[in-house]
């Protein structure tokens, strides 16, 4: 039987089977504003909320942001700090000395601190800072090999690319990762109205919905209505 890590998000966990299969690599691949970090906390937030020990790593805002951020979206995860969260703030000026402090040192703080889930906001960032294809590649699946051999269940936000919301910036972490969300934005032809959409675009090991189904930004996080139409 397949062990679940739900997310927490409102509509996402009944989409595919109760969670996330446990031990997976997830991305969420979106635009700006489409709410890839807010799911990002939302899934921490989960964890932590059940006594889970977790780990975030953010790779473009500072800690002072990322909590006001979460306590936004309806999150205090302040008060977990030093218990069950770790929340590693690392800056854009030092972050090759930080990533290859992360390759080092993630997989010995993992087991050391038992994590259960570990965020990375956003994998673009760790993905530009290779120019070769073939070198992205081999970071990213050791990353993740770390990850999983760790007992980990871990969610990574990317950037969706400009050309194609469906796709990251670089179209190598969805091959990956064994599951993939998207969120954007899509118009009514009729009416010209603009909704947020997710849809499960793969998720291995679990049969999941691959509906296309509306979502709102709310003041407690996340909420996907599984059971409306887009339009």
């Amino acid at each position: 039987m397949i062990q679940r890590v739900k997310t927490g998000v409102s509509g996402l966990d009944e989409m595919i089977g109760g969670g996330f299969p446990e031990g997976s690599i997830v991305v969420v691949i979106g635009s700006c504003g489409a709410g890839k970090s807010t799911v990002a906390l939302q899934y921490i937030y989960n964890g932590l909320v059940n006594g889970e020990p977790c780990i975030y790593i953010s790779l473009e805002e500072g800690k002072d942001k990322t909590l006001l951020m979460a306590k936004n979206s309806g999150f205090e995860l302040d008060r977990y700090i030093g218990e069950n969260l770790i929340l590693l703030d690392i800056s854009a000026s030092d972050i090759k000395i930080s990533i290859n402090r992360i390759k080092s040192e993630l997989p010995e703080l993992i087991k050391s601190f038992k994590a259960k889930r570990i965020v990375i906001d956003s994998i673009t960032l760790l993905e530009s800072l290779f120019e070769v294809e073939s070198e992205r590649r081999t970071h990213l699946f050791a990353l993740c090999k770390q990850i999983i051999e760790n007992g980990a269940t871990a969610l990574f936000t990317s950037e969706s690319d400009k050309q194609n919301a469906l796709i990251s910036r670089f179209g190598l972490i969805e091959y990956v990762a064994d599951g993939v969300i998207s969120l954007r934005y899509v118009r009514s032809v009729d009416t010209k109205k603009v909704r947020l959409v997710l849809e499960v675009v793969k998720m291995r090991g679990t049969k999941h919905s691959r509906d296309v189904k509306p979502y709102s930004i709310t003041d407690e996080g996340i909420v996907v209505y599984s059971e409306s139409e887009v339009f």
